[in-house]
């Protein structure tokens, strides 16, 4: 087996998609609504047997790697990687000449945090950042959890390694691991004596670095406390939240994110228990790392330092979570204290400050209105230009009117006159990307014959014992809809083709199954079977909701009444046809052709008369 369906074997694609979703029971599938597009009645179906989900809604489809790489915004390769340590498959090591630069870079970042994991743990150097991180209460458990690290103070150690490993320097300054001497060809490590935090995508993949100083060396270091990887082929810092990739499933399961500015600040929290917690890398909340969250959840509490930085990045944090729906509250914390602190300090006043976090728009609103004087005009003139714009990015009515009442009776103003000044602001409430519904291509409406043919199709997946009838009595040509046609052969042959020397044709008991089926197109088609198993999937999930509750004697029924009414239709289209060549001819006066044509509506209309009869 190939890694992919070693991996595919070993999961169950219902315990996977409950993680993202709420499956219920529907006949001999799983029904829930689709976390692709808005819906209201579910349409998203999950087969346990077959091992695949499909929306009837989107079209969407496949299995448990086309979901989560839909869901996480993984390529193949690194839903791989995903799901191989979980289900104990080795993933062979890829030839470097063959493997693509970003699983490349991915590789070596994945070395550099094994490097840096080391010396923590066994260079005497790191001696002052392993009593730091002792200090600050991280056990050993949560140091190689998190994988934490410290690069030696040295310019080229890292490089050294890692060109050992087959790297190019052009590569591992690619990564952001080194920087390249103005003007010349080159490179020194870009962090030197510093406690390093690796930061991972969705996936769990190393893909950057926050590194903060050793405390022995901040007396004499000139860069700063902390240094962050540049921007690179594998990190955007607006599109990742660090502790994300360990923290999804418990933000899906208790259906609530809790936001920190800092890594130290995720990283107690875990320990303690708390590990529906993730950091924004010290910036406000980006549009982008909204749509991670809300992939699992849409109730988000900030919690940021209180401090004068942490309370601007609250605020700029309500006007992009402002205009998305999501239920946001923001913990307060007393003044001067930030999360790491207050948890290791009094962590039962830290579980209060949660249970008690403040709607952030009331936050906001009284923050606001208590460092003013309203009694003054120039105070509720600025009242007015700070609030009113955050008001007008609301996309809900009934949260829009709340608020402008409320700021109405604060200024003791009209809030009809309230509601034509915010009207008259450029940035007006208008649906986020995130929130707004996926645009889906309306689909063609089906003729007659493209329904009836989908469904004797669905049948066959549902019975498939079927085509010993329907291979002698339905042809191709009376098959509607082009897939529909490709599948209704492809089945054929693959009957034929299994039948054996002695023609032994498949019983009650004997059927073919969907993945042989499958395995049967991937060797005769290759990548090209991929849309078409997307399209099967969907007819697999229209046998079994339509014919759930039939045996196979009822099934059979259906089919053969089924293919009576498709001969039925492709007869009265072919009469149409040549009904419309008999006119054309005959003002062509093609006399020869003419005879032709009138000799085969002679046929149709005795093979029209037969099925009538």
């Amino acid at each position: 087996m190939t890694p992919a369906e070693e991996i595919k074997s070993k999961l169950d694609i219902v315990d996977i998609l409950r993680e993202y979703i709420a499956l219920r029971p529907a006949g001999i599938n799983f029904r829930a609504p689709c976390p692709f597009h808005r819906e209201k009645t579910p349409s998203f179906m999950v087969s346990p047997e077959k091992q695949i989900w499909h929306c009837f809604g989107c079209g969407r489809g496949g299995d448990i790697f086309s979901f989560v790489m839909e869901m996480e915004g993984l390529s193949f390769v690194e839903a791989l990687r995903f799901f191989a340590p979980r289900a104990g498959v080795q993933l062979r090591q890829v030839d470097p000449k063959t493997a693509s630069k970003r699983n490349r870079l991915l590789d070596l970042m994945n070395l550099a945090v094994g490097y840096y994991h080391q010396a923590l743990t066994q260079s005497k150097q790191a001696e002052g950042a392993r009593e730091y991180l002792e200090k600050r209460g991280l056990n050993e458990d949560t140091i190689t959890a998190w994988r934490l690290g410290y690069s030696p103070d040295s310019w080229d150690d890292l490089l050294i390694y890692l060109k050992g490993k087959g790297y190019r320097e052009e590569e591992i300054f690619a990564a952001g691991l080194s920087v390249r001497k103005d003007n010349t060809s080159r490179y020194f490590n870009r962090f030197r004596g510093r406690i390093m935090f690796p930061i991972n995508d969705v996936g769990g993949n190393p893909v950057a670095f926050s590194a903060r100083v050793s405390p022995e060396k901040e007396a004499e270091e000139k860069m700063g406390k902390y240094i962050n990887s540049p921007q690179t082929m594998l990190y955007d810092k607006s599109k990742i939240l660090f502790g994300l990739d360990k923290a999804k499933f418990s933000i899906k399961q208790k259906d609530e994110a809790i936001v920190m500015e800092g890594q130290m600040d995720v990283i107690t929290a875990h320990q303690h228990d708390f590990t529906n917690v993730v950091a924004s890398s010290g910036t406000a909340l980006t549009s982008e790392q909204i749509k991670l969250l809300k992939r699992y959840t849409s109730n988000i509490i900030l919690s940021f330092d209180q401090d004068s930085a942490g309370e601007a990045a609250a605020e700029r944090g309500i006007w992009v979570m402002a205009g998305e729906d999501i239920s946001a509250k923001i913990i307060e914390l007393p003044k001067g204290k930030d999360p790491d602190e207050y948890i290791r300090e009094n962590f039962r006043a830290w579980q209060e400050a949660v249970s008690k976090a403040k709607p952030m728009m009331a936050y906001f609103f009284d923050k606001i209105i208590s460092e003013l004087d309203m009694e003054k005009s120039e105070d509720q003139r600025r009242a007015v230009e700070k609030l009113l714009p955050l008001i007008a990015r609301f996309d809900n009515k009934v949260e829009i009117n709340f608020w402008l009442k409320k700021l109405s009776q604060r200024l003791d103003m009209a809030e009809r006159e309230l509601k034509e000044m915010m009207e008259k602001i450029p940035y007006s409430p208008s649906s986020s990307a995130a929130d707004s519904p996926k645009e889906i291509a309306e689909p063609r409406r089906l003729n007659r014959g493209e329904i009836l043919s989908e469904t004797i199709l669905s049948l066959i997946f549902k019975f498939p014992v079927l085509i010993n009838y329907l291979e002698k009595n339905l042809q191709t040509d009376q098959i509607f809809g082009q897939f529909n046609k490709v599948v209704y052969r492809n089945i054929v042959m693959y009957y034929n083709n299994n039948k054996g020397e002695n023609a032994v044709q498949y019983s009650e008991q004997d059927q073919f199954s969907y993945q042989q089926f499958i395995a049967w197109l991937k060797d005769n088609y290759g990548e090209e079977v991929n849309n078409q198993q997307r399209l099967i999937d969907r007819l697999v999930f229209l046998g079994d909701r339509d014919f759930c509750d039939y045996d196979y004697e009822q099934g059979k029924k259906e089919a053969i009444k089924l293919a009576v009414q498709l001969k039925k239709y492709y007869l009265a289209e072919r009469l149409r046809e040549i009904e419309k060549l008999i006119s054309q001819t005959e003002k062509e006066k093609d006399e020869a052709r003419l005879t032709d044509l009138m000799g085969e509506l002679k046929i149709l209309l005795d093979e029209i008369n037969q099925l009538k009869d």
